[in-house]
C-alpha cells in the first residue's frame, strides 16, 4: 500500500474504504448485512487501508454507527472521515451535527469533517465559522469539502482562514473532469482529492455490457448503464482490460491504479465482501507505466456517454420496459 503525506498522526492510504453502502437500503443491504461490516473494516485495516469515509446521511446515521462499532479497539489505526449534509449549515448547526456524528462513531475527535455538498443559499463564511470553532475545541482535526468547484474550494479555505485539506468528488476513468483543475490545484498546494465512485459504480469492473446490464436500483438510475452508454464504453473497457492483463490484475484494480496514479489523490471504493476489500487494497501497490496512463486517458476521452437532461428520456423508457 502507498500512502500520501497528511497532517494526521496516521498516514493516509491511497486506497480507502467508502461506506455509503453500510446500512443503506438503496444498495439492498438490510439488517443481515450489519454483521459483516466489522469484518470488512477489520480486513481493510489489516490490508493497509487507513482512511475510512462515511457520512451522517448514509443510512440515516447507521453507517456511522456501524463504522464506529467496527473501529472499537482499533481507532488509532484509522483516519476517520465523515460529512455533514448541509441543510442550514450555519455555525451552531454545524457544531451540533459534529457532536452527533462523533457520538455515533464513538470517537473523541473527527479526523476529517467534510461539508457534503455546497449549499446554494448559506455562505461558506457561516459554515466555516462552525468548522473553525470545532477545530478550536479539538473535536475536529481537519476540515474538508465535497462536490465543490475549485473556485468554491478556494473560497471555503479563505472563509475558514486555515487549510481546507480535501475535496471529495466523483472521479474515475468515466468521469475525468477533476483532472482539469482540482487535481493540479491539490498537487500544487498539498491538498487532497478524495475520489468517490472511482469504479463508476462498477462500470469499470467489466461485469456489465449492453447484453448484461445491472439489476440493482441505484445502477438502473445511473445514465452510465443505459444500453447506449454501455456500448459506447466498449473501447474504454477494452483498453482497461489490456492494461489489467499486462499487470495480471483485475479491471477494477487497474481502474483504481489509474486514479491513484495522480499525486494527491486517494480513492474510496466501497466493498461488500472481504475479497473485494482485499482486491481494492492490492490496487494501492500497482504502478502503471506512463504510456499505459496515456492510453487509458485517451480511451476515456473518447468515451462520450449520454448524461444530464439528454439521459432523462432513455432512463424513463428503460424503466417502462422493465415493468
Amino acid at each position: 500500500m502507498r500512502y500520501v503525506e497528511s497532517p494526521f498522526g496516521t498516514p493516509v492510504s491511497v486506497i480507502g474504504l467508502g461506506t455509503w453502502q453500510f446500512g443503506s437500503s438503496e444498495w439492498g443491504y438490510g439488517t443481515e448485512y450489519e454483521g459483516r461490516t466489522s469484518s470488512l473494516v477489520h480486513r481493510a485495516l489489516d490490508s493497509g487501508i487507513t482512511l475510512v469515509d462515511t457520512a451522517e446521511i448514509y443510512g440515516r446515521g447507521r453507517s456511522e454507527r456501524l463504522v464506529g462499532a467496527a473501529l472499537a479497539g482499533r481507532r488509532a489505526e484509522a483516519v476517520v472521515a465523515t460529512k455533514i449534509f448541509p441543510v442550514l449549515p450555519i455555525a451552531p448547526v454545524v457544531e451540533q451535527r459534529a457532536v452527533a456524528s462523533a457520538a455515533r462513531l464513538g470517537v473523541q475527535r473527527l479526523d476529517l469533517y467534510q461539508v457534503h455538498q455546497p449549499n446554494p443559499v448559506v455562505s461558506d463564511e457561516r459554515t466555516m465559522a462552525g468548522m473553525r470553532a470545532l477545530q478550536d475545541v479539538g473535536l475536529v482535526d481537519q476540515v474538508g469539502v465535497s462536490n465543490y468547484s475549485l473556485e468554491r474550494w478556494v473560497a471555503a479555505e479563505e472563509a475558514l482562514g486555515r487549510p481546507v485539506l480535501s475535496n471529495q468528488v466523483q472521479y474515475s476513468l468515466a468521469h475525468r473532469g477533476p483532472e482539469d483543475d482540482l487535481l493540479p490545484y491539490a498537487a500544487g498546494h498539498d491538498r487532497l482529492v478524495i475520489a468517490y465512485s472511482p469504479l463508476a459504480q462498477g462500470l469499470l469492473s467489466g461485469r456489465y455490457s449492453a447484453a448484461n446490464p445491472p439489476s440493482g436500483r441505484v445502477r438502473r438510475l445511473n445514465p452510465l448503464f443505459l444500453p447506449v452508454n454501455l456500448e459506447r464504453a466498449e473501447r474504454l473497457l477494452a483498453t482497461l482490460r489490456e492494461v489489467a492483463d499486462a499487470h495480471e490484475v483485475s479491471m477494477s484494480q487497474a481502474a483504481l491504479a489509474y486514479v491513484v496514479h495522480h499525486p494527491g489523490v486517494v480513492a474510496i471504493p466501497g466493498a461488500s465482501s472481504v475479497a473485494q476489500v482485499e482486491s481494492n487494497a492490492a490496487a494501492g501497490d500497482i504502478e502503471l507505466r506512463d504510456d499505459e496512463v496515456a492510453a487509458l486517458a485517451a480511451a476515456a476521452k473518447a468515451f462520450e456517454p449520454i448524461t444530464g437532461r439528454h439521459a432523462v428520456g432513455p432512463l424513463l423508457r428503460a424503466a417502462r420496459a422493465r415493468r
